[in-house]
């Protein structure tokens, strides 16, 4: 295994251990850049926990910005994550415009704005989590990404929903809230009653709608069949999806309380499980 790989996959190991899975699960000559992409993901989706100021998190995208632009800092050779990406942005010939659209979108992240609508959190996932769906089925095989593209498209926004939803505790603690105010407002909340976290009847509720945002995203995944085996890889971590979100719809208020994910080892065998089945 190349160095640089070797390294990123260790990485990717401690930052997203889902991903980290899925990527051991993937085709031997194409998981340098799944591991590639998913590390930039980790990497640039996290700058909210290692920052203290949003300054600070700007510079850490206009990095990745100039990185993925072809700006040279003199330093690339020594990043691992930075020289494996821009390897497989030209081997796979990876639209830069997808992961510019990505860092974009994660400014977002920075500060403490509303999600005003739901449409605003589909943009938002598109750009994210969908996004980098597309561009791991564009490294598996892009022919038959370009098929599949819609369903990228609901993917990702059922699992934004999911990770958002896995995040609350941690978001709501800083002042950041992902669930759309759209919803808030249908069942009589807004931010700050939201983070008030007071009245657990109407916070239970909204948690219970964004989920049904999620499923209802997965539904459209899943009605399309069996996703084609040569991109399979790329969907594997939205497998773990439905039961985190199922779990929370039956019970909203447990997601504050308790870890809503299944334990490891029965998210690897969901995993190993939609390999044999090709559906998430």
């Amino acid at each position: 295994m190349p160095d640089n790989e070797a390294i990123c996959l260790a990485g990717l190991r401690d930052t997203d251990r889902d991903r980290y899975l899925a990527a051991l699960l993937s085709p031997a000559d194409k998981r340098a850049g799944l591991v590639a992409l998913y590390g930039f993901n980790a990497e640039i989706a996290r700058i909210r926990d290692v920052v203290r100021e949003p300054l600070p998190g700007e510079v850490r995208l206009q990095y990745w910005r100039d990185l993925v632009s072809g700006v040279e800092h003199g330093e690339t050779a020594a990043n691992p994550l930075g020289a494996l990406l821009l390897a497989t942005i030209r081997r796979h010939d990876l639209p830069v415009e997808a992961l510019l659209r990505m860092l974009d979108a994660r400014v977002f992240d920075l500060y403490d704005d509303p999600m005003e609508s739901r449409g605003m959190f589909e943009g938002y996932a598109g750009d994210t989590a969908s996004a980098l769906i597309q561009l791991a089925s564009l490294i598996l095989a892009p022919d038959e990404a370009a098929n599949c593209a819609e369903r990228a498209g609901h993917a990702g926004v059922a699992q934004a929903v999911a990770g958002a939803i896995l995040l609350l505790p941690r978001t709501s603690a800083r002042g950041q809230v992902y669930i759309p105010l759209e919803i808030l407002k249908a069942v009589g909340l807004d931010r700050e009653g939201f983070l008030a976290g007071e009245d657990r009847a109407r916070i239970s509720a909204a948690v219970e709608a964004f989920a049904g945002l999620g499923r209802e995203h997965l539904a459209k995944v899943r009605s399309a069949g069996p996703l084609p085996a040569a991109v399979m890889a790329a969907y594997l971590p939205v497998a773990l999806v439905g039961s985190v979100l199922d779990r929370v719809a039956a019970r909203p208020a447990r997601v504050f309380a308790e870890e809503v994910r299944a334990p490891q080892w029965r998210r690897q065998l969901l995993l190993m499980w939609a390999t044999v089945r090709r559906r998430v």
